[in-house]
């Protein structure tokens, strides 16, 4: 990405190998990072119909921290696909998981109403089941600062 190379922007299948890391510089320290994507969309595997979403990832870093271009990329890269709301919101959690190992990692899915429905699908993970009251009071922390 940063080679200065032209952008490619892939949209026939989702693309994971574009998703890129940097070293976490503050690793003993437990931070959140937020994103928020929100010119995400893909395609109901049903009637090939376009599902816009808003993203939000929250991750709290261990080794490595995602570079977010490259999520960008990633997601531009669902663009063509087809696949339920719920289950590309756990696509995207798991190749988060796969690329980062983070402490601790959500993505809450934000997707426009189709029918008169609105889905918001949200799904956590953690990595040491034992940090989860000190991730908790951090993201509780981050939460009340972030509204």
């Amino acid at each position: 990405l940063g080679q200065g190379n032209k952008t490619e922007y892939l949209t026939d299948k989702p693309r994971p190998e574009l998703l890129e890391t940097f070293e976490n510089q503050h690793q003993d320290n437990l931070y959140v990072v937020p994103l928020e994507c929100f010119e995400g969309s893909s395609l109901c595997p049903k009637t090939k119909q376009p599902d816009f979403f808003t993203l939000y990832i929250n991750y709290i870093p261990d080794k490595k921290c995602v570079e977010s271009k490259s999520v960008k990329l990633f997601i531009f890269s669902l663009r063509n696909h087809g696949e339920f709301m719920e289950d590309l919101t756990n696509r995207i959690m798991k190749e988060l998981i796969k690329l980062l190992q983070p402490h601790y990692i959500e993505v809450y899915g934000k997707f426009n109403s189709r029918g008169g429905i609105y889905l918001r699908p949200y799904v956590n993970w953690y990595k040491n089941p034992n940090m989860k009251k000190g991730i908790n009071n951090l993201l509780d922390r981050y939460y009340a600062l972030s509204k």
